[in-house]
């Protein structure tokens, strides 16, 4: 296994554990999609995406329903997609994917969670070059040999492919793959249960437990901010805390 594996063996998707915040996120991801593409799923690949990550954490069919409506008012303010990245303490790096409609408001806010807690809000650039920006799909494994898929997906640009007794087949690929590969899935009738991106660290630094209690802190405050989609760092994680 590698470490796509690795990665989401520790982290199991612990980020997303609160359903509200859950919701939250989907629901401005389905905006920026219909904004990008349009309201129609059958001719907006990125809808149909967010669509079935809806259905992954069991978001009623009603909230989506209202969500794409609510996103096709023109009247409706956009989100954009701002990157931010810095230091947490003991020199963890820190990438923060964001969804705002009010940029100035969330850099304040970041900067602020930042300087709470030791830690420092860094430029355009300064640590993106740690991560890896991966694509993954997660699909039904009924009826599928994963090595046979292996050989028809290696074509298609993909790094690893694994079967987890949860959570089905899991693919990872480069970030330019998501296209081509979602394409492949869709044209074979292969059922996807969930799609997304991750950025995935290259080297990891192990902590001692104050230490990383210290990193948590900074963390747990950025993750809770209304704004923040998804954060990544660099500290070593332990697969047996990915339930908290």
């Amino acid at each position: 296994m590698g470490r796509a594996f690795e990665f989401r063996k520790a982290r199991k998707m612990k980020r997303w554990s609160a359903m509200s915040k859950a919701f939250t996120r989907i629901g401005k991801d389905i905006v920026m999609a219909v904004k990008d593409g349009g309201p129609d799923p059958d001719a907006n690949s990125r809808l149909r995406a967010v669509i079935q990550n809806a259905k992954a954490v069991n978001m009623p069919k009603d909230n989506v329903e209202r969500a794409i409506k609510r996103a096709s008012d023109k009247s409706l303010g956009d989100y954009k997609e701002v990157l931010f990245e810095g230091y947490a303490p003991h020199g963890i790096a820190i990438l923060i994917e964001t969804a705002t409609d009010n940029n100035t408001r969330t850099v304040a806010n970041v900067r602020m969670h930042f300087n709470k807690c030791n830690g420092s809000l860094g430029t355009s650039g300064s640590v993106s070059f740690m991560f890896d920006h991966t694509c993954n799909f997660r699909i039904n494994p009924e009826g599928l040999d994963i090595e046979e898929l292996e050989l028809e997906l290696i074509d298609h640009g993909v790094d690893e492919i694994f079967e987890d007794e949860e959570d089905g087949i899991l693919i990872y690929a480069p970030f330019e793959s998501f296209g081509d590969i979602q394409s492949y899935l869709e044209e074979n009738k292969l059922e996807i249960l969930s799609s997304g991106f991750e950025r995935i660290p290259q080297v990891t630094k192990k902590l001692s437990e104050d230490e990383a209690a210290d990193v948590e802190k900074l963390l747990e405050r950025i993750e809770e901010d209304d704004d923040v989609q998804n954060v990544y760092h660099t500290m070593e994680e332990s697969s047996d805390e990915e339930d908290e």
